[in-house]
């Protein structure tokens, strides 16, 4: 019997996690260390190959046992060769990230955006699971995305699809990434955030502002919360909210009709108030509407899990 694993890592501006798994998708060890990206990409490097043989031990398996190493970072990557073009999070820059752990753990090495690592999980093992045409966004401090098409993941050329990057109001709000009205700007919690700090700020005896102080800073809780309340100002600024992402989930789906479209970070814990009102904003936005098939709306489930599932099967995907 074939008993050979595969393994995942990681990487993260906070922390490293490192995962051994098997045949079935499934994570029998893991292991993490601090990333401390403010340290010279070497010592981060031997950290990962550190964290790795952390999680052998802990699995009671030899690194000749696995048969291939895959690396999920953030930033620019060119999945070809390896590299790591650009990445903010850890400040790192033409750092070959193949290359380097190879020479470090002996074993062949794919790396790829650590969004696409997470879609490629959730379609193997989590809420996609069975799913040969996905989308999964990620809604945290910027919007990330990865697409599964025919059960395989796509990265294109370098750099990969940036749906986060992609116009939702021309000229609209800065982005980070230097343009104005990308769906960053208006889809991720960052943005939630902003606009809740902006209405808090117009309506002084709101419940929104009441919340704000008491929390002593605005965070992507509390407009639901507020709406829950009843609060008109928290409504309004959750149905904008909500309609900024139905047209862009909308675009995505009609550009790669999948399956399904799954939603990540912590804007998610709202569950059925945030994927409810998206379906019926994409049942009626769509093209053709429901005259073709419109994917479900969930919630990824596999959480950090899912980008060292993901990671582990590159080399297969």
């Amino acid at each position: 019997m074939d008993n050979r694993y595969r393994i995942g890592i990681d990487l993260g501006g906070t922390n490293i996690k490192a995962g051994i798994v098997d045949r079935d998708h499934k994570i029998i060890a893991s292991a993490s260390r601090k990333t401390r990206g403010e340290r010279h990409c070497g010592e981060v490097l031997d950290d990962m190959a550190g964290t790795v043989k952390d999680a052998l031990q802990k699995a009671g398996i030899s690194l000749e046992q696995c048969e291939s190493i895959g690396i999920g970072s953030p930033g620019t990557i060119d999945h070809e060769r390896g590299i790591v073009i650009y990445s903010n999070n850890i400040r790192w820059e033409q750092v070959r990230l193949a290359e380097e752990i190879k020479q470090r753990l002996s074993l062949p090495v794919k790396v790829a955006n650590d969004a696409n690592c997470a879609a490629l999980g959730e379609a193997l093992a989590g809420s996609a699971k069975g799913c040969k045409d996905v989308v999964l966004l990620t809604l945290g401090t910027g919007v990330g995305g990865g697409v599964i098409i025919d059960g395989k993941l796509f990265q294109g050329g370098i750099g990969g699809a940036e749906l986060g990057h992609t116009t939702l109001i021309a000229g609209g709000e800065l982005c980070t990434c230097g343009r104005r009205g990308c769906v960053e700007a208006y889809c991720s919690a960052t943005a939630l955030i902003r606009e809740a700090d902006r209405a808090a700020e117009q309506s002084p005896q709101s419940l929104l502002r009441k919340m704000r102080e008491e929390e002593q800073e605005m965070n992507g809780r509390i407009p639901f919360d507020a709406m829950k309340a009843g609060d008109k100002q928290g409504t309004e600024v959750v149905e904008q909210y909500i309609q900024w992402l139905g047209e862009a989930v909308t675009n995505y789906v009609n550009i790669f009709r999948p399956q399904m479209v799954l939603l990540s970070g912590g804007i998610c814990g709202q569950g059925a108030l945030l994927t409810e009102p998206l379906k019926e904003y994409v049942k009626t936005h769509a093209f053709a509407g429901e005259r073709l098939a419109i994917p479900d709306i969930a919630i990824a489930k596999l959480g950090n899990d899912a980008g060292i599932i993901g990671a582990a099967n590159l080399q297969i995907k």
